[in-house]
């Protein structure tokens, strides 16, 4: 199909949501520059977990074997007490839960999802530019105009801006700014001794949490820790440093306070959002992935709510070929409210896992009697959406086709 011969888009920024939307406006047939700030593609970061609504689009996408090929299906989502060991509940991720998602839950390197994405894209005909910086994008009748910070000036008829939690774009559409939750994660992998099992576990703490899982085949073990920082709350302009780490930990147990030791200390990542919005652009130009939905990591879906808007911005491109505004105005409708509730459930849900007291109580107490064969809490986040293309699941390990 190439409902889009002659249209020549921009996307702003190589990230995953910025590769994904290139890749399927260049199948479609349209002329894709990828404008990408950092001197070269890459991800910085360790794992990161995909759900079957983002894997089911990989599998449209002919994505899907290399994914699990270069990733690993875990058995079961653990949540454990951090103070305690207990494990609190669990999720099976085998035969049933495939069978009703129609896909697997695949963790992988963040790496390695991004040079799958960037090889596709780079298949499909994007033009992948690197050490561009965009200043500003202006809209002159029918036309987007994608300025660059060297005085460049690029000619497009649609352009998507997929700049992350800091966009420039964002800041020009909508004004406001990234919100600072107060936590910070250290990550880090090393190699799996085996130990460790085939599940993704996260120990939930007071005012932290730790998560492990394997990697790559099950070669390694990835890690994050992630907790509240002190001089946050004192309102100190620098936060979460490596001093704050090891004080974070001192209630949980032995083995959680001897893997954080085992982490990354060159470097943090403070954890911010931004509000919902549903300012996603205007005409021409659009929002999407972080740079629309910059949202907390307590559901793993900041890369999958992307690749959810890749799919769907496919789906729109294509049943209005040329037809901008009225593309971008049927994406965003579609995706704003469904991203705006995944943002707020996220922020939630990290609620729930950092209490204490007698707030812990009634949590542990509430998860150790949840039907661990219910599925009454995942359907919304990983079922079928609205305008979702029927896939098939072939195998028991997930790899499907549209």
């Amino acid at each position: 199909m190439a409902a889009l011969t002659q249209q020549k888009v921009v996307v702003v920024g190589g990230g995953m949501g910025g590769l994904a939307s290139a890749m399927v406006l260049a199948r479609l047939g349209a002329s894709v520059t990828l404008y990408e700030h950092a001197p070269a593609f890459g991800e910085v970061g360790a794992g990161i977990q995909l759900g079957p609504n983002a894997t089911r689009r990989l599998a449209a996408w002919g994505l899907l074997d290399e994914t699990v090929a270069r990733g690993f299906l875990p058995e079961r989502l653990v949540l454990r007490d951090a103070t305690t060991g207990q494990e609190l509940t669990a999720q099976r991720l085998g035969a049933d839960f495939v069978e009703r998602y129609q896909a697997p839950y695949v963790v992988i390197h963040r790496s390695d999802l991004h040079a799958i994405l960037h090889d596709a894209a780079a298949e499909s005909g994007v033009e992948l530019v690197v050490d561009t910086h965009v200043e500003r994008i202006e809209q002159v009748q029918d036309r987007a105009l994608v300025i660059m910070a060297d005085g460049r000036v690029v000619d497009a008829d649609a352009v998507v801006a997929a700049d992350g939690l800091a966009s420039a774009s964002r800041d020009r559409i909508v004004g406001d700014q990234p919100v600072p939750s107060g936590y910070v994660a250290y990550r880090g992998t090393l190699p799996n001794d085996g130990e460790h099992g085939a599940d993704v576990v996260a120990w939930l703490g007071p005012r932290c949490h730790f998560v492990q899982y394997p990697l790559r085949r099950g070669e390694l073990l990835n890690m994050v820790a992630v907790f509240q920082s002190p001089a946050f709350l004192r309102g100190e302009v620098e936060w979460g440093g490596e001093d704050e780490l090891d004080a974070a930990y001192d209630r949980c147990t032995p083995e959680v306070r001897q893997a954080t030791t085992r982490l990354w200390r060159d470097r943090r990542w403070p954890m911010y959002d931004r509000n919902p919005t549903t300012n996603w652009g205007s005409g021409r130009v659009t929002l999407t992935g972080d740079a629309a939905h910059p949202m907390l990591q307590y559901l793993a879906q900041g890369a999958c709510q992307a690749l959810e808007d890749a799919s769907a911005l496919e789906r729109h491109a294509a049943g209005a070929p040329g037809d901008w505004p009225a593309t971008f105005a049927a994406f965003a409708g579609e995706r704003q409210p469904r991203t705006a509730r995944v943002q707020t459930t996220a922020r939630t849900w990290g609620e729930v896992w950092h209490v204490d007291g007698v707030a812990r109580l009634l949590r542990n107490e509430l998860l150790r009697h949840r039907d661990t064969a219910s599925y009454a809490y995942l359907d919304w986040l990983y079922g079928r959406q609205a305008g979702e293309a029927e896939l098939i699941t072939t195998t028991a390990t997930g790899s499907s086709r549209a």
